[in-house]
Formats: structure tokens, C-alpha cells, sequence
């Protein structure tokens, strides 16, 4: 196993901070896309029962992963060790994706202060995996601050948790492994059995971030308001449940509290309607400016989960 260091993880969350996104560069999700489109007719062709060609299929993508990423990194150790420390820190900023969230979210929020439905739906489709064609105002609020809330745990929360106990190789195995939930784990015609194994593993792999973010999201909310901290962890833990996602629920609720707002309910996904309990139903829907002050929720979660993984690196 490759260790990692605290200024390894600082570095890495203060480039995805200042840089987000860089579209010039080349990023890792681009071809573990390529990768899982490649192979993902062969394994069909090759096993017959799409359960088992499914299960390998998953199983194959997410090693070859953490394996490139050993080979990758022990090789670039062996140069030198500053070089080392200067890939990993590149690896796992690819695996953060805290600030090009934000951005994409609330270029969102700025449609909707100016007033352009049509714009906001267009924008908010780049986030979300549910139709947005026919979302009204409040739909895409609603949208909006849910991925903001959901994607801190898939975005940020988990790929520092498994770098913690893994290593950059361990991070970049769970963001090939989100990969693959966001492209073949899906319940239709196409991926119902084949797509199964890539998103119980993605379930398995977020459940225990997705329990911890309740505790980061909490504890930063309670930088903004000691209520809004209480609020936060009694709505995330008791009404996490509510949500059919064994993981997505969390956070979500983490959210809802903090912010007193309402979230979930019915929404159609790839043309099929998904009946979802409500979260915070309590509270009042979401406004415009909630996506803002999601955003800003979820910038001060991912700084406080960075402060408290570096102290205990530095720690132990």
C-alpha cells in the first residue's frame, strides 16, 4: 500500500479549489469512460449470463485502476520522491470535483435570477440524472441543491475517505467505481442485470461516507448557526432513511436540515417515473437563493472533512 500524507491531501484539495475543472487538461474520468465503453461489449460476448459477465466487467475496470495507479505512482517514487508526492497530488485532485460542482450549480442559480427557465433546465441537465425538460422553477432548485447535496459524498467525501486507508490508488479505484454506477447502474432493458454489480459496489462503497457526511455537514453548519448544526444531524440521521438510495438519502437530509428546507418527492429518471418520499418535509421548498447557500454548505463540508483528514495524517 502507498501511504499518503497530509500535505498531499491539502495540496490536492487547494488545486481543486483554485483550479476546479481544468478543461485543457486531460482528465481520468474521460478514459475510464473510454475504458468502460471499450470493454463493455467483449465481456458481454464473452459470458453468457450478463449477471456474471457484469460482476467481472466491474471487477476488471476497478483494479485495472488501482493497479495503473500503484504502477504509476511507485515508478514516479522511484524518480524522486518530490516527483511522487507531485503525482499524487495530481490523482487526487482529478478525484475531488468540490468547485467544478459549485460552478456548474450555480451557473444554475444565475439563470434563474435572470429569469431564464430554458436556460436553467439546460444547465442543470449537465448535473442531474433525471429529465429536466418539463421542471418547473421549484424543480430545478430542488434538482440543483440535491446533486450539490449528493455529490459532496460521491464527489469529494469518498474519494478522501478511501484515499485515507488506501492510498491515491484506493481513490482513483472508487472514482472508477462511481464511473461505472453513473454509466451502466442503471434498472433498464439495457443494465438491469449486467449494470447490477457496478451499483451494489457503488452502494458498498458509499456507505460508510455517505453516514460520516452527516457528521461533516453537521459540524459545518455549526459554523454557520449552532441551530442549523442540530438541525442538520437530527434530520440527517433520522430521515437519511427516507430516501430509496441506501447512501444518497444522508446527505441529503444533512442538507435539509442545515438549510430548512424541503427536498425529494417524485421526479422522473431516463423516462421513468421514481416515486421519492419527501426529506425535511417540514420545511418550506427550496428558493433561488438555496442553491447558493448549498453551495457554500458544501465548499465549508469539504474544508472541514480536508482540516480534520490532515490532522489525522499528521497525527498518526
Amino acid at each position: 500500500m502507498i501511504e499518503i500524507q497530509w500535505y498531499v491531501v491539502l495540496a490536492a484539495f487547494i488545486l481543486d479549489f483554485v483550479l476546479g475543472d481544468p478543461k485543457r487538461l486531460p482528465h481520468p474520468v474521460i478514459y475510464m469512460g473510454n475504458a468502460i465503453s471499450f470493454f463493455e461489449d467483449p465481456f458481454r460476448r464473452y459470458f453468457k449470463h450478463l449477471l456474471v459477465s457484469g460482476f467481472f466487467f466491474a471487477s476488471f475496470l476497478i483494479l485495472s485502476t488501482w493497479l495503473a495507479a500503484f504502477v504509476t505512482i511507485k515508478v514516479s517514487i522511484y524518480i524522486h520522491p518530490f516527483f511522487g508526492n507531485f503525482v499524487q497530488v495530481v490523482l487526487l485532485f482529478f478525484c475531488f470535483s468540490s468547485a467544478s460542482l459549485e460552478k456548474a450549480a450555480l451557473s444554475v442559480f444565475h439563470a434563474l435570477k435572470e429569469n431564464n427557465i430554458e436556460r436553467a433546465r439546460k444547465k442543470v441537465s449537465y448535473i442531474v440524472g433525471r429529465n429536466t425538460k418539463t421542471l418547473d422553477e421549484k424543480g430545478v432548485i430542488r434538482a440543483s441543491v440535491e446533486t450539490v447535496a449528493e455529490n459532496f459524498v460521491d464527489g469529494f467525501l469518498s474519494p478522501l475517505f478511501f484515499a485515507m486507508i488506501g492510498g491515491v490508488p484506493l481513490a482513483l479505484a472508487y472514482k472508477m467505481v462511481n464511473t461505472l454506477d453513473s454509466m451502466v447502474g442503471y434498472k433498464n432493458d439495457t443494465y438491469i442485470f449486467f449494470g447490477r454489480s457496478a451499483a451494489r459496489i457503488d452502494d458498498v462503497a458509499n456507505f460508510i461516507p455517505a453516514r460520516i457526511s452527516v457528521l461533516i455537514i453537521s459540524l459545518s453548519a455549526f459554523f454557520l448557526s449552532f441551530k442549523k448544526g442540530i438541525s442538520a444531524a437530527k434530520i440527517g440521521f433520522t430521515q437519511g432513511l427516507l430516501h430509496k438510495s441506501p447512501n444518497a438519502g444522508y446527505p441529503e437530509a444533512a442538507f435539509a436540515g442545515a438549510l430548512k428546507i424541503r427536498l425529494g418527492g417524485p421526479n422522473i429518471y431516463h423516462g421513468v417515473l421514481v416515486e421519492k418520499p419527501y426529506i425535511g418535509k417540514e420545511f418550506k421548498d427550496p428558493e433561488k437563493e438555496s442553491i447558493k447557500q448549498a453551495c457554500d454548505l458544501m465548499m465549508l463540508a469539504s474544508f472541514s472533512a480536508t482540516l480534520i483528514s490532515c490532522f489525522i495524517l499528521f497525527i498518526f
